[in-house]
């Protein structure tokens, strides 16, 4: 029996549709769209309530803005603050080189072994912090590789859904409709009983995101992208021998120290001789000057990992506070570049007779210039209009140079130094946010919650970047869908399309089809445990009018109710991805639509032959 249509109903359904065409817009702001979508919802059940028991509103305000305190969210949000931690420490810079080594340094190959990794891993673990463990490794890989994040992200979160469809502990959607089924019907669902149609679909769905997606995604670089700037760029750098300097007794192997990675030694200044490369027999000494060429990278690596190395920068722990806690501090150092402007006072000055370090309170780790190759000690080199400075800094002092008349601060090029001496509390911390909820020792929203509290304890980041992680855009998105998902649900909206749709037929096969693709669709605007729990009944109901199984509708709720691609609100792994990738919301429309209907075509052709349908 059909849900008597509503006036609530069809103006839910108009608010739905309108949404859905804002959204896709890139001339209206996500943010204003989901500003707007709330307010309309809370004044349109104001006006016109829908009674629920003992007269009270079903869809107030409260009930439509309860999806900002859901649970799901503070995961989301808790997630993003861990992997930021995670990147400001620098924790998987070595796992990135790990698969790199063992992919034989060819970036596509490692980059698709983590695609593979991701959908066999969401089998047997929550989808989520599968996709928060490989964010910034696949970060990393991208950039290594000169491609653009945004070509990577969508695909890793497309791998881990596709991998939570093959068993019941693939995703917390297969375990509500197992729930639902068992206290409707008292049936049970086995960990593999779905296994071998999930793995096809997941099989043809993984074709399609290795080899079709990153074609249709844009060739847009993230904000991380932009601030990273071009690496290519070689600085001259000088590091101070002195007595106790970790550098002494070293020797060169090949002409290069092992101690400074991937920088080139030009020029080793000792009393009154140069002594220049190859470095044969040289071992280094108290009182040398080494002047070396760097790129930006390579000297962010050396500051992260052994600040000691440079003899003027502060360890972090020795860093000025102020009104910083120390792990503050430690997290405060930030990199930028300035040039030398025109008109500069600073023209034809070395930074010894500049005093650079005392006027600004930031130190010059570097200069680069053009026009030739400098072998000179770095504080004897007269700076020249257009020279590129290399500077360290509070990220105060930094901001104080934009008053400068004698430099031009690259603000977009400003970047904090990883504090990689704490790169083992984070990965200690963030294995046992996975390990706790990846078990189901504690809830994730929980295990997620606790992890960002030790993150900020042991000084893995501060609050400013741990609020700087946060992105307004994935906050309104979830709230607004879950606002839309609740008044779908109460006006009973959701029940009367699938009804009509699924009773229009009387082939089981064809009904199966039509009922798997409304699912599909719902899911992306529902959110995916909500289409779960809803349709599972409807399904059950559906296969004893037609006379089938029902774990045949059962399985396809399962199945379509994973199909989240087409939206960022769709699935949390969505959500994740949508800041590292820099996407609009288009993007999951573009490339996640098509994978809905290779999936549904695969279901509609395999499914009736393996349940016997036809």
């Amino acid at each position: 029996m059909l849900v008597d249509p509503n006036f609530h109903m069809w103006v839910t359904f108009a608010i739905i549709v309108i949404a859905i065409f804002a959204y896709s817009n890139d001339r209206i702001p996500l943010e204003q769209t989901s500003v707007g979508l709330i307010a309309s919802l809370m004044l349109f059940f104001y006006l016109f309530p829908v009674a629920g028991p003992e007269t009270d509103n079903l869809l107030g305000p409260r009930a439509l803005l309860s999806g900002f305190a859901e649970p799901a969210l503070i995961t989301i949000i808790a997630l993003l603050v861990i992997g930021q931690a995670m990147v400001q420490t620098g924790a998987l810079d070595e796992p990135a080189r790990l698969i790199m080594r063992l992919s034989g340094g060819r970036h596509s190959v490692a980059i698709v072994a983590i695609f593979a990794v991701a959908l066999v891993s969401s089998a047997v673990l929550n989808n989520t912090p599968v996709v928060v463990i490989f964010i910034p490794i696949m970060s990393v890989l991208a950039e290594q590789s000169g491609r653009m994040p945004g070509s990577v992200m969508i695909p890793l979160s497309y791998s881990a859904i596709l991998g939570g469809m093959t068993t019941l502990l693939g995703s917390s959607t297969n375990l509500l409709v197992a729930g639902t089924l068992e206290e409707l019907t008292g049936r049970s669902i086995g960990f593999f009983d779905f296994t071998i149609p999930g793995v096809v679909l997941a099989s043809v769905g993984m074709v399609y995101v290795v080899f079709v997606a990153p074609r249709l995604l844009p060739k847009r670089p993230s904000l991380a992208g932009v601030e990273a700037g071009p690496d290519g760029k070689h600085y001259i750098a000088q590091i101070e021998i002195g007595a106790d300097h970790p550098l002494i007794g070293e020797t060169p192997v090949a002409g290069m120290f092992r101690a400074l990675p991937n920088i080139t030694v030009r020029l080793i200044q000792r009393g009154e001789n140069a002594l220049l490369p190859p470095f044969d027999d040289t071992t280094l000494e108290p009182g040398d000057a080494v002047i070396i060429a760097a790129t930006r990278q390579a000297l962010t690596d050396l500051v992260a990992s052994s600040p000691g190395i440079m003899d003027d920068l502060p360890e972090p722990s020795e860093a000025p506070t102020d009104n910083l806690e120390p792990s503050q501090a430690a997290a405060d150092r930030t990199l930028a570049e300035v040039v030398i402007a025109p008109a500069s006072s600073l023209i034809g000055r070395n930074l010894k007779q500049i005093g650079f370090r005392y006027q600004t309170g930031c130190i010059v780790l570097g200069i680069q210039r053009r026009s030739r190759m400098i072998r000179a000690k770095m504080n004897e080199i007269r700076l020249e209009a257009g020279d590129v400075l290399l500077v360290i800094g509070r990220r105060a002092n930094i901001r104080g140079l934009r008053n400068s008349r004698d430099v031009l601060l690259l603000e977009w090029l400003a970047r904090e130094v990883p504090i990689k001496f704490r790169a083992r509390r984070a990965a200690t911390v963030f294995a046992t946010v996975v390990l706790l909820s990846a078990t189901g020792t504690v809830p994730i929203v929980i295990a997620a919650a606790g992890g960002v509290a030790a993150m900020l304890a042991l000084g893995c980041i501060n609050i400013h970047q741990a609020t700087r992680s946060l992105d307004a855009r994935v906050v309104l998105l979830v709230g607004t869908a879950l606002a839309m998902g609740t008044a779908l649900y109460a006006t009973g909206g959701a029940e009367y399309l699938a009804k009509v749709l699924v009773l229009v037929g009387s082939s089981p096969a064809l009904v199966l089809s039509a009922f798997f693709l409304l699912v599909a669709l719902v899911t992306n605007v529902l959110s995916n445990n909500a289409t779960a729990v809803l349709f599972t009944p409807i399904g059950l109901s559906v296969a004893a009018e037609l006379g089938v199984d029902p774990m045949v509708f059962v399985y396809a709720v399962i199945f379509a109710a994973n199909c989240s691609f087409a939206t960022p609100m769709g699935y949390q792994t969505n959500l994740l991805v949508m800041g590292p990738g820099h996407y609009q919301f288009r993007d999951f429309v573009r490339v996640g639509t098509p994978l809905i209907f290779v999936i549904w075509a695969t279901f509609s052709l395999f499914a009736p032959w393996y349940f016997g349908l036809w």
